[in-house]
Order: C-alpha cells, then structure tokens, then sequence
C-alpha cells in the first residue's frame, strides 16, 4: 500500500476552526473510580444474577512492555471487550518540575534528561530555547545547525524503540532485535560527541556544549547512507505480513476532532488527518531553512500510525543530510561570558576567564525577571516548556508540557469497545514514555 496516496488535502489548524470540536469533558474519560462504580452498577440483559453477568474489572499491569515505563490500567470488560478503560499513573513520580526550582538555571539540563529519556536533547532544547528568549541570546548558525541534526537523530531512535518494542508486542521478535541493531549505532554516536549514551546533557543553555569529534560527521553520513535500506528491511518483514495487517488495520480510531479535544499532537494527531507539526508551522532553531514532507494521513487507526512514523524516519534521514552538507563554521556558543562557561584552554591563561568559570559554577547566573514559553516537534509530539524567572540565578518555577500526557488521555476513546488484545496494539501505538508523564 502506497502511503503517498493515504495523504489527505492539507488541513488548516488555526485556532478558528476548533470551534466545533467537542471538548475533552465531552468525552467522558473515566478515572479508576468511574470504572470499578460502572462494573458495580452494571445491568446486563438477564437481570443482576453474576453468573450470566460476564463484566469483570480488569487490571492491565502495572508494568507493560510497550509503555517504557508503568502504567497500570483498569479495564472494565464485558467478555474480552473493552467497556471502559482508566489510565492509573503515577508509580514513577520523580518530582522534576519541582526540582528544577532549587537548581541553577544550567543545572535544569541534566534533570531534563530524564523525562522523555528516549529522546533527552529534544528535552534540552526545550528548555534552552525558554531560557535563551529569557536571557535575549543570540545563537550561533553552527550550533543550530547541530541542534537540528541531533533533533533528527533524537528522533530515530525514539522511533526504533517504538517501532521494535510495538512489534514486539504483536509476536515479531526479529524486528525488534534488527531495530535495537540500528539503535546502537545510534547510541555510539551519541556517546561520541557527549560522553553518555542516553542521558547527554549535551544541548545547553546558548548553544552545544562541546564540538564534536573530527570524525564523527563522518560516521554519521555513513550511518544515514545505509539506514533506508533498514527501514525497507523493517518493512519488508512487517507490511505483508496477514498477522500484523490485520492486528493494526482498522483498529484503535480516533478522529481528528477528538484528538485535538484530547490534546493530541505529534504522530497520533497527524495520523488522524491533522497537517500540523511544530518544525513546519513554528519553526525555531533554524528548521525553516530546511526542506521535509510532513506525512499525514485520514485513518486515525494503529495502521496510519504505524506508516506514518516509519515515513517520518525517512524525513527525518533527509533533514540531517541537509545539516550535514550545509554545516557552517563558526562558534558553538553564544558569545555571553557571564552566562556560558568559558574555553578551558582560556582559563589556564586568562585570569578573567578563570573568574568567570569560577563564579558560574558557584554562583549561577541571573536571569531577567520574566516569563518564556518555548515550543518544539518531539518525536511523540508537541513539547512545551514554561518558564518563570524572579530575576535570581534559580528558576522560579518550570513547567513541562509533554505530549505524552495529553495522548494516553485519548487511550480509552481508541480502546473503547475493542478487544483486550486490541489494547496491547493501541498502547504501543500511541508511543508513551511514562517518565515523562509522571515527572
């Protein structure tokens, strides 16, 4: 099936056309409470004799595979159907937003990390982005340019984890172990240009912290030369596959106008025939000046969501070529020294430098009261970050808008009147990572 002919008209996504969009709370969305009481007073057919009553509660983990995390689901089910469902969060609560207000400003980055910690620089560019407009700075084309590639590969690697945890999930073993082949490349170059495989720290507040190796753009291109090829081989063992066709075909919909009620954005949203992706529409970080498809499609079911991720990769290869052959020379870092860190090399030469170095690290540096909002296209979607300065060297609050959150809040609407099997498909469809719902 060819997914060009899946994509719709572009649809327009200003706030004018919401208007007749139903609302979250016309959704009824139960919580744990809700279900259990349904179960309770539940009339079947044959009156209230339990024996020909076959509605039972559920519990679905709290651990689950497909989720990254713990999740723990309460499902009401009449047979293996699907009455209603309620999401219980919280097992992996870690306090972060609160957290970030006893740090200095640069201090923030590491506990960012730790939220999608599937994609951590897309959670650091976030939060730079919030505390650059805050602080007025100007960042360097070469670091932005660097931001933009390790976005990309940021993206990658979120959607191998996704791609070979779902199949998985579905009984395809071999995908799974083909992606986590392709990741581990993945996690070398980052290890490579930061020091840590997975929580790098690397994006920080006015550019990048460190140039990367000589050759590590190198490695890059080579990695990206051969990746397509993945992604066909990825393909070739699942798209004519009767199994999986028919376990994601048709299954968990969810139209566009109770996406957007739910919150929905990123794959699940586009995938329900919603054009809008941030890097287009809001670009920051230099994203306009580059060329990419953003893949859509009508059918709102697991399927479209399963094609269009693996479109979005293709993208998402394209994008970091043009980084790669239009790399600039130049700074890495804004040119502020009483905001960012000095040259180590200065600072065994230059007392001034040396100072600087010392006052940062000890004192932090202050922050023009104020407020920032900042806005980027994660790979499970819309992140956004809101931050509050009272003119110290610590932030006076930190909030974090994820997108995961907002997306297993629409998990009962595709679930509903499905199979329990169908709730296994439809959670690794949607893409969450709990670390980033209970932060």
């Amino acid at each position: 099936m060819s997914f060009v002919e899946e994509l719709p008209a572009k649809i327009d996504t200003t706030g004018a056309t919401l208007a007749g969009f139903r609302s979250a709370e016309d959704l009824l969305i139960p919580d744990v409470e809700d279900v259990v009481a349904d179960v309770a007073h539940h009339h079947h057919p044959h009156g209230s004799d339990p024996i020909s009553d076959n509605t039972m509660v559920l519990n679905m983990g709290p651990q689950h595979p497909s989720t990254r995390g713990v999740l723990r689901l309460v499902i009401a089910l009449d047979g293996e159907t699907s009455v209603s469902l309620a999401p219980d969060i919280g097992y992996l609560h870690t306090g972060i937003e609160k957290t970030c207000e006893a740090k200095f400003y640069s201090q923030v980055i590491p506990l960012t990390d730790r939220i999608d910690y599937l994609a951590p620089m897309c959670n650091n560019l976030g939060y730079a982005l919030a505390v650059e407009k805050l602080l007025e700075l100007e960042i360097p084309e070469r670091a932005q340019y660097i931001r933009v590639l390790f976005m990309e590969l940021m993206r990658l690697n979120s959607h191998l984890v996704w791609l070979g945890t779902h199949a998985m999930d579905i009984g395809a073993l071999t995908v799974f172990l083909y992606c986590f082949r392709e990741r581990e490349e993945l996690m070398r170059i980052f290890e490579a240009v930061s020091g840590q495989r997975m929580m790098t720290s690397y994006i920080r507040i006015g550019g990048v912290s460190m140039e990367p190796p000589l050759d590590l753009f190198d490695r890059i291109r080579a990695f990206l030369k051969t990746f397509p090829s993945k992604i066909a081989e990825y393909e070739g063992l699942l798209n004519n596959n009767p199994i999986w066709y028919s376990r994601l075909k048709g299954v968990g919909y969810i139209s566009g106008a109770d996406a957007i009620a739910l919150g929905v954005t990123g794959p699940p949203l586009r995938a329900s025939g919603v054009d809008f992706d941030v890097r287009r529409d809001m670009p920051y970080s230099g994203y306009e000046k580059f060329k990419f498809a953003v893949p859509v499609s009508n059918d709102g079911d697991v399927w479209a969501r399963y094609l269009l991720r693996m479109q979005e990769m293709r993208e998402s290869v394209s994008i970091c070529l043009q980084a790669l052959d239009g790399m600039p020379e130049g700074r890495i870092v804004a040119d502020a020294p009483k905001i960012i860190l000095p040259d180590r090399e200065q600072m065994k030469t230059q007392m001034e430098s040396l100072i600087h170095h010392f006052k940062i690290v000890t004192e932090g540096f202050a922050v023009p009261a104020g407020e920032a909002t900042s806005s980027i296209e994660a790979p499970h979607g819309m992140m956004n970050y809101y931050v509050v300065s009272d003119g110290t060297a610590k932030p006076y609050r930190v909030h974090m808008r994820n997108a995961d959150f907002a997306t297993l809040q629409a998990l009962e609407t595709m679930c509903k009147g499905r199979l329990i099997a169908d709730v296994v498909a439809v959670i690794g469809s949607i893409d969450i990572v709990l670390g980033a719902i209970d932060r």
